[in-house]
């Protein structure tokens, strides 16, 4: 009796220790216990967060992109000022709602005490996968900020690889179904794109200049992710030969543009582009003689740079019909725009509304 009393408890411990088991391993990221979670972050660090996560704020924009994208009312603070045409389509809740608390990107202008201020369970720090994890930084950053959590996320500012930056922001900010919806709207039209811009032939491949800046004399060469989509879609980014090994922004001559004399142009600044049509320096152009001149959508991000990140990811299909509307013509642009804005930008666009946004950057109606 004493013998099967022993082998009763041999057995209820092994099963115990087999639910201990399952329960530590059914999700290798993260261990919950008393109102906190262990996660290994995107620099293989060990981090400690709560496990109800309600505000977070990033110290770059595509990371705070991302956050708004898929759980806006988790964003406790943005990195810089939303001007009036961005906040077009911005739902009335999240207008006022997100103090600017600025960050560490290309304006340098973060200040530690705002973030933590701004009361977040854990902040985000980018980290570069192309130029490798420098886990000194991220070092310095937690030591900053002190006990408030530090999180390390790959900031992939390539659309071809940025799934993986999604599904685990979507993990920590607890909204997986809404980071695999966006991953599979990403999938989609790049499955659509690359099946058509690898059937291309070199002879038929459209030249594009990307005009950065408000005289439209900066641009970005091939392999840049600020103009990725150009070669993306099919097209052929004129600033390749002469600078490809350039990369950072380039400043280019009007001489140099008219030397490439481009079939197609995309721009990201409004000024630039609500002069080109009208400025003798640009007449002579191909793009602008042909008006093929096209303004990346600005609201609530721009859709083709500025920054390069998940808010790219509908600039695939509109970039696809800027340089090819004949060849992409499977692409329903207006549908396209309408469910990524329903999804990821939290705002019904109507039929007309979808229509402004695609005709004012440059489309015909015809090509939508």
């Amino acid at each position: 009796m004493e013998k099967k009393t022993k082998i009763i408890l041999v057995i209820l411990i092994a099963l115990i220790a087999c639910g201990v088991a399952i329960s530590l391993f059914a999700s290798p990221s993260s261990v919950t216990s008393s109102g906190n979670q262990t996660i290994t972050d995107m620099a293989n660090r060990t981090v400690n967060i709560p496990s109800d996560v309600s505000r977070v704020v990033a110290t770059s924009p595509p990371m705070t992109t991302i956050m708004y994208m898929l759980a806006p009312d988790k964003l406790a603070g943005v990195n810089f000022q939303w001007t009036d045409e961005e906040l077009k389509y911005v739902p009335d809740q999240y207008k006022d709602k997100f103090p600017v608390i600025g960050g560490w990107f290309g304006s340098q202008d973060g200040n530690y005490e705002e973030f933590i201020a701004s009361e977040p369970n854990f902040v985000v720090e980018s980290v570069d996968e192309g130029m490798g994890v420098d886990l000194s930084t991220v070092d310095e950053s937690q030591e900053k900020f002190g006990s408030l959590p530090v999180v390390a996320v790959t900031d992939n500012t390539n659309v071809t690889k940025i799934d993986s930056t999604i599904e685990f922001m979507g993990k920590i900010l607890g909204a997986e179904d809404k980071a695999s919806q966006l991953i599979d709207f990403n999938d989609k039209y790049l499955s659509e794109v690359q099946k058509t811009a690898d059937s291309i032939p070199e002879s038929e491949r459209k030249s594009v200049y990307y005009a950065s800046g408000e005289d439209g004399l900066s641009t970005y060469a091939s392999g840049n992710s600020h103009g990725q989509l150009i070669n993306l879609v099919g097209g052929k980014n004129v600033a390749d030969t002469e600078v490809r090994n350039s990369g950072g922004e380039l400043t280019v001559s009007i001489e140099q543009v008219m030397s490439w004399n481009p079939d197609v142009i995309i721009a990201t600044d409004e000024d630039f582009y609500n002069k080109v049509y009208s400025d003798s320096k640009w007449a002579n152009v191909k793009a602008v003689k042909d008006h093929k001149v096209y303004i990346s959508p600005q609201s609530p991000f721009k859709w083709f740079d500025r920054p390069p990140g998940a808010n790219i990811i509908i600039g695939v299909p509109w970039t696809a019909k800027v340089i090819y509307p004949d060849k992409y013509s499977n692409i329903n642009m207006v549908d396209a725009t309408k469910e990524f804005y329903s999804n990821f930008y939290h705002y019904d666009l109507s039929d007309d509304e979808a229509k402004d946004i695609l005709i004012s950057s440059g489309l015909k109606e015809s090509d939508l």
